[in-house]
């Protein structure tokens, strides 16, 4: 003889399915938002008059005013790699190989991830800050009533600055990286300057710098792109502006990682 089953264990299965749908909605709708917004951005930057002083004070913003901790940062990675990497080849008596070690590390990785991620604490974070302020203030609001497109004045001169920027910064990181190895390697170690540039020149061409100029276009677009975002969209008072801005520099961070990844599986 069967036994029936009660109604609200019949009604669990569908309420399950009814959360799970509208979280999945939910899901969508914020990314068709994320989307939608940098699309508008987009456009607005093929359209008339551009803001040019606004992205002369974007692009030293976001590039000159990094650019003493790219050079630190970049100094101390190219060293550390050219001391870990020269102890790990000492083993197998393949010293000569640390020029392209190094450098292949720098140009097609280390350089436009640690880069975008060290701009993205310093800049992108200040500037989630400043935009979600201005909405908290109503000063967004106060463009749109004076009939001017907030989109055009503060997300369109980032996004060109981090297109224009991270390229460059990841360059400088790069090279100040090879010359930290060099100092390790080369002044610390021993070993042949000669060497070091030679194997370098034999073993790096032009498709790792084009695959780390890829990389850094990319993040410079993932960085302004989020960073804006979140502060157009912050919530209410200083602990909303406090949580778009941890918000973004994590979102940032795990897109820059995603990101190279997939591009890692796609470009040569």
């Amino acid at each position: 003889m069967s036994q029936s089953v009660p109604p609200a264990a019949q009604a669990l299965p569908a309420r399950l399915v009814g959360t799970l749908g509208a979280g999945a909605l939910d899901v969508v709708a914020a990314l068709g938002r994320f989307g939608a917004f940098l699309a508008d951005a987009v456009v607005h930057v093929f359209i008339p008059p551009f803001k040019v002083r606004q992205l002369v004070e974007r692009i030293h913003f976001i590039g000159f005013r990094s650019l003493t901790i790219v050079l630190l940062t970049g100094a101390f990675t190219g060293m550390v790699l050219g001391l870990q990497v020269f102890l790990t080849l000492s083993r197998f008596g393949s010293e000569a190989f640390l020029g392209p070690a190094v450098a292949l590390a720098l140009i097609r990785e280390l350089g436009p991830v640690l880069c975008a991620l060290i701009v993205t604490g310093r800049a992108g974070s200040a500037l989630t800050a400043e935009i979600g302020i201005m909405r908290i203030s109503e000063q967004i609001d106060a463009l749109r009533v004076m009939a001017l497109n907030p989109v055009r004045y503060l997300v369109v001169p980032p996004v060109v600055a981090g297109l224009l920027t991270f390229p460059l910064m990841t360059g400088i990181f790069d090279v100040v990286g090879i010359f930290g190895g060099y100092l390790v390697g080369v002044e610390l170690l021993g070993m042949s300057a000669g060497t070091y540039f030679g194997e370098m020149q034999s073993f790096v061409d032009m498709t790792d710098i084009m695959t780390g100029f890829w990389k850094a276009l990319s993040f410079g677009v993932i960085v302004t792109w989020v960073c804006t975002y979140k502060g157009f969209r912050c919530g209410h008072g200083a602990e909303g502006v406090a949580r778009a801005t941890t918000q973004a520099v994590v979102l940032s961070s795990v897109l820059i990682l995603v990101w190279d990844y997939f591009l890692g599986t796609v470009l040569p």
